[in-house]
């Protein structure tokens, strides 16, 4: 497997993974289901109505989850372990029937990716949640689900695409990081105790 076409496949997903691993399962899930998209071999284990099923429930209660200030930070704790494994498990199945070392590989950029669009999401959340009113975080939540949601299916029918997509925002992601840290730093630390 080519180094494109290996990068095409586990990058964007596990970039939408990291945002929101249930709802880019989903997307793949009801995208091979209702035949929008004509998915890969490996891929159509998400076609099962279970996983599917799994996959809306979960995505409705991180929905709501995300919602809440404060309880969205708990919500993301419990999930810095889980979205960078499905990142990696997403990535793994992407890529199909590969060599062990492709398998590896594929893991690694699948969990790196995921578990850096986690920290982004877990960062701004932490910071948004510093501010007194509830509007930011709704909005936040309801970006990064679209951003997820649409990254996971333009994976599926444009992966360079998508991958330019997620390779510009990952770029974007680390090179705000400092920010990030900075301006989270400042927000507790101005905090009354």
């Amino acid at each position: 497997m080519g180094t494109e076409m290996l990068l095409s496949h586990t990058v964007p997903l596990a970039f939408a993974a990291g945002l929101n691993m249930y709802a880019t399962i989903a997307v793949i899930g009801l995208s091979g289901r209702f035949a929008l998209v004509s998915l890969p071999e490996s891929l159509r284990v998400f076609e099962n109505p279970w996983v599917i099923g799994v996959a809306l429930a979960m995505f409705t209660i991180e929905f709501v989850a995300d919602k809440v200030p404060w309880f969205d930070s708990v919500w993301d704790a419990v999930h810095t372990l889980i979205r960078p494994l499905g990142g990696a498990f997403i990535a793994m199945t992407a890529i199909g029937d590969a060599s062990p070392a492709a398998t590896t590989i594929a893991a690694l950029i699948g969990g790196s990716t995921a578990l850096t669009t986690h920290f982004m999401k877990a960062g701004a959340r932490a910071a948004a949640n510093t501010s007194p009113e509830p509007f930011s975080n709704w909005l936040l939540s309801l970006g990064e689900d679209v951003v997820a949601v649409s990254i996971s299916y333009a994976a599926l029918t444009h992966p360079m695409l998508a991958l330019t997509i997620a390779g510009a925002l990952l770029l974007l992601i680390l090179a705000c990081a400092s920010l990030i840290v900075r301006a989270l730093r400042r927000r507790l630390s101005a905090r009354p105790r």
